[in-house]
This record gives C-alpha cells, sequence and structure tokens, in this order.
C-alpha cells in the first residue's frame, strides 16, 4: 500500500511511535495523522499522492497500531490530546522538521487541534477531515447525536466494562461500528486486514478507550483551560455530508467559536473520507496547502 516509503520507529514522549515516511528531501513536510480504529494506512491513497510535492509523515498514534500502548493513569493524561500531540511534535523534530503541514482525521484530527494550540508555531496549516471541536460536541449532545455515535458513550466507560465487550469478538466489533458508520464496507482488503489485525489486541483497544475517556474528561479541562483563546493556525476543516457532523451539528459555527482563521465545507461522501473520495482529498489537500506554501520551512 505504501511503495517506496520507509517504516521505522522514534521515540515519542514516553511512547515509542511506528511511522511510515517518503518525499523529496528538500520538500515541505506533511504531518498525516489517522483516527480511530485505525492505523496510518487509512492514508493510502492519498499519501503517495501528496508525497509528489511533500515530505509526508504518517505515524501510528500511541495505543494504535505497531505504535506503543503505555499503560494509562487515573486522570487518562497518557492519552490526553496533549501528549498524543506532544509525541508528534518530537517525532517531528527528531525528523528534521520544526515546521510542517498536518492533515488529519476523526481522533487524529482531534491529536491535531491540540497540537496547533499548544505548538502554534511548528504548524504551517491544517486540514481536519469529519470532526467538530470535541468539547462542543459533548456539550451539544443530542439524542441524534448519541445514537449515531454510540461507541463514543461505550468506550468512555469505566474499565474493563467496554474492554470486555467489545474483547469478545474484536473484529465484529470493528466492522459492526465502521461499515455502520460508512454505510458500507468502503476499505481496501489490505488495509482492513492491517486494522483488523491491530484491534484484535486486547492493549489496543484498552488504549483506544482510553482515548475516548480522556477526551470526556481531561481534554475538556485542557480546553477550559485555554479560556477564550482561539487557534490561530490556518484552519481547512472538511466533513461528510451523509454523516453525523452535518447531521447533528453547526460545524462552522462551532470551529469559528475555536480557530481564528477557518474555512470549510461538506462533501458527498461517508465519515471515512481519504479512503472513499481519496481524489477529492487530495485535491483540497493540495489546493489548501498550497496558499500557505511560503510559510513552510523543512
Amino acid at each position: 500500500m505504501f511503495e517506496g516509503f520507509t517504516e521505522e520507529v522514534l521515540g515519542g514522549v514516553g511512547a515509542d511511535i511506528f511511522l511510515r515516511r517518503t518525499g523529496p528531501s528538500a520538500a515541505p513536510a506533511l504531518l498525516m495523522l489517522h483516527g480511530n480504529p485505525q492505523t496510518s494506512a487509512m492514508w493510502h491513497k492519498v499519501a503517495p499522492a501528496m508525497a509528489k510535492n511533500f515530505q509526508v509523515v504518517c505515524p501510528d498514534l500511541r495505543g494504535y497500531g505497531h505504535s506503543d500502548k503505555p499503560s494509562s493513569t487515573a486522570d487518562h493524561m497518557p492519552y490526553s490530546k496533549r501528549v498524543m500531540a506532544a509525541d508528534m511534535v518530537k517525532v517531528m523534530r527528531d525528523l528534521g522538521h520544526d515546521r510542517f503541514f498536518v492533515a488529519a482525521h476523526d481522533r487524529g484530527a482531534r491529536v491535531a487541534h491540540r497540537l496547533a494550540l499548544d505548538s502554534p508555531a511548528q504548524v504551517v496549516a491544517m486540514t481536519l477531515l469529519d470532526i467538530a471541536p470535541t468539547r462542543e460536541m459533548y456539550a451539544n449532545t443530542t439524542a441524534a447525536f448519541a445514537q449515531a455515535y454510540w461507541h463514543w458513550f461505550l468506550q468512555t466507560q469505566n474499565a474493563p466494562i467496554p474492554e470486555d465487550i467489545i474483547g469478545k469478538d474484536p473484529q465484529a466489533f470493528w466492522k459492526l461500528k465502521c461499515f455502520n458508520q460508512a454505510g458500507g464496507n468502503p476499505f481496501d482488503p489490505d488495509a482492513l486486514s492491517e486494522y483488523l489485525a491491530a484491534f484484535n489486541d486486547p492493549a489496543m483497544i484498552h488504549a483506544s478507550c482510553e482515548d475516548y475517556r480522556a477526551a470526556r474528561t481531561i481534554d475538556i479541562d485542557h480546553d477550559n483551560a485555554d479560556g477564550s483563546r482561539k487557534m490561530e493556525t490556518p484552519l481547512q476543516v472538511l466533513w461528510a455530508k451523509r454523516g453525523a457532523i452535518e447531521k447533528c451539528f453547526e460545524p462552522m459555527e462551532l470551529w469559528r467559536s475555536r480557530a481564528t482563521n477557518v474555512v470549510g465545507h461538506a462533501l458527498d461522501c461517508g465519515h471515512y473520507m481519504a479512503e472513499e473520495i481519496p481524489e477529492q482529498i487530495i485535491e483540497k489537500l493540495v489546493s489548501f496547502f498550497g496558499q500557505h506554501i511560503d510559510g513552510a520551512t523543512t
């Protein structure tokens, strides 16, 4: 799926991070973050095209795929988006990238949002796929949203309730959640095989639950501590016309409450945008990032 990419493991901030990367050495850097319950394989239709003009880095987030799954704590700090974002900043610096672009989906987009708040000097511009801000999504929860994103409310339950439920048949759970969310199976067989193999690991199941528990608790604490401060990084948000973000929220209104420089719109697809409509995602990334290329350094 990633012909010409190298695979390696670099140290984050208390977790080793697996990544795939390639691209021209003089090109600006692009960090691509995956969502739950996936791995960096979700970018296999997009990353090779982006690598023509960017040094592309596709990591597995801590807790996912081939990356470490560190023990958590009572406050879920090891799976806070702040710590997960710090992993990414360290990895990119170790690769020689002090400034970089970011494209991120789902849970990875929540990591990216916090990354831009905590390390604004590092991010040239950012595109987030199919999310609204976490705090605002919880604050504006409706019955329709809870019905669509039922896994949010399962995976935030205290351990080991969701771990035991999911662990009875991890692959069946993965397919139930993701195929239902996509309205079918849009996944390449090789990518799907990687996702299912990774999710068969009890450590990843637990880590993914910790990711959701952190989002409901400590991540919102970090958001609240920001007060009225907004993300200033140039931001493009794209969401699925056939998904819960479009149905249950006003995404541009919510993002304008959290960011000073934001553009965006819905695209005709389901949640797994990079795998359903890769050509459109490539075009949107190239066009938006191209507007900010003069601000990039490698």
